[in-house]
């Protein structure tokens, strides 16, 4: 029975080219969007190398300090306020600080290039899992010692060396001083904002002042879970961190952090700080969902309005079939499996154009170091939604027509 729908949902196609063509259009265009969003989405916050254990990390990132007068000011920590507060926590595996990344003015021969520098622990390369295509990290020595040297991205030897091979030991000048390189990684997104940089060099090689007093800074931490402890314990165990610090402004009155997994700590700098994760989390998921919803909404009301067209072209076909006992839910079930089959090629149109979408943004490398893909996870995604545009699509017209009686079906055909 299926097969034989999907041979009469062929001819239905075949038969009426151009609402055809307009209902593909919309479908594949729609997806092609959605697929395009969703993989740039997967990309940002999926479990990728550097951050293969995302979902396992927590970020501080930002302190917000509220003063007497009201205003509030919203800074990432110090060196200080994570080395003396944050540094002694229990329940993290393991904790990493690094900064903001920056350029830096370095020269190639004659050519003046910006390399983004960031300086971190040795930490950073046990919570964060690089791929070293040369060479290794700096260690816990190396950061006592302040040693000058760098690990570099493959693009950064590549145009400094002419080679991602044989540069381990040659020097790099970043910073206006002169490093060493020990190490060679694969480059990373400028999306993973927490691991990017073409440069990373020991933070007490940097030029600022790690022991000042005050908390506010550039540095963020990345909090590394034991296996089977949830985020919110590590968020619980700061908190009460935050009840003992000691602000050394006497004009600030409220202290508000989270160590918050990524999507909440994108969330909360798009929503603001608050004292809860999950509504931030709920309402962001409402949001996107909703935006999400509306957006495939409206090409699905306009393939609506073209199966009640297509539909109402066949009323004579309904009228015999339901004259010799085809039932409502019949003709139902075979409105949707044709809809739903429409929906599923202008699906795989709607990948195909995705697929050539993001290799011209790779290409173009309108994201610095990205390389984005359609995955397994997306792909799903993306069946989920062509099966729920074509029954969202589908249903109204297909119970309308079932409703019809088989007289003025035929009474439909013949005027």
């Amino acid at each position: 029975m299926l097969l034989s729908y999907l041979k009469l949902a062929w001819k239905v196609l075949l038969r009426r080219k151009f609402f055809t063509f307009i209902s593909l259009f919309g479908i594949s265009f729609t997806l092609m969007v959605l697929l395009v969003i969703a993989a740039i989405s997967d990309h940002l916050q999926g479990a990728h190398a550097p951050e293969s254990r995302i979902k396992r990390m927590a970020f501080i990132t930002f302190l917000n300090q509220g003063y007497a007068d009201g205003n509030q000011i919203n800074t990432p920590p110090s060196p200080y306020f994570l080395d003396k507060y944050v540094r002694p926590m229990k329940s993290p595996e393991k904790i990493a600080f690094y900064s903001l990344f920056r350029a830096s003015p370095s020269y190639i021969g004659n050519k003046k290039v910006e390399l983004d520098l960031k300086f971190t622990d040795n930490v950073f390369w046990e919570v964060f899992d690089f791929r070293f295509l040369d060479g290794k990290p700096y260690n816990a020595n190396d950061l006592r010692a302040a040693n000058r040297v760098v690990v570099i991205s493959e693009t950064t030897a590549r145009e400094y060396f002419g080679t991602t091979r044989g540069v381990v030991g040659r020097t790099l000048e970043v910073d206006q001083r002169r490093f060493r390189v020990l190490g060679v990684v694969s480059d990373v997104s400028i999306l993973r904002f927490n691991s990017y940089a073409e440069v990373w060099a020991p933070m007490t090689t940097t030029k600022a002042d790690l022991r000042g007093p005050a908390l506010e800074g550039e540095y963020f931490a990345a909090l590394l879970a034991p296996e089977g402890t949830d985020l919110e314990t590590i968020d619980a165990e700061y908190q009460q961190v935050l009840k003992r610090v000691v602000n050394p402004n006497p004009d600030v009155k409220t202290l508000t952090a989270h160590a918050d997994g990524l999507l909440a700590t994108l969330t909360r700098q798009i929503l603001g700080q608050g004292e809860s994760e999950s509504p931030k989390i709920t309402a962001f998921y409402f949001i996107a969902f909703g935006l999400a919803l509306l957006f495939m909404a409206l090409p699905a009301l306009n393939l609506v309005n073209i199966n009640l067209s297509r539909i109402m072209d066949r009323s004579s076909e309904i009228g015999v079939r339901k004259a010799f006992g085809a039932t409502s839910n019949t003709l139902v079930g075979q409105f949707l499996i044709e809809n739903i089959f429409l929906t599923l090629l202008g699906g795989l149109l709607g990948l195909a154009l995705a697929y050539g979408v993001l290799e011209l943004i790779n290409d173009a490398g309108l994201i610095p170091y990205a390389r984005l893909t359609l995955n397994v996870r997306v792909f799903g995604w993306a069946l989920l939604a062509a099966v729920f545009f074509g029954v969202l699509s589908g249903v109204y017209p297909a119970f309308k027509m079932s409703r019809v009686a088989p007289v003025e079906a035929l009474k439909a055909s013949a005027n």
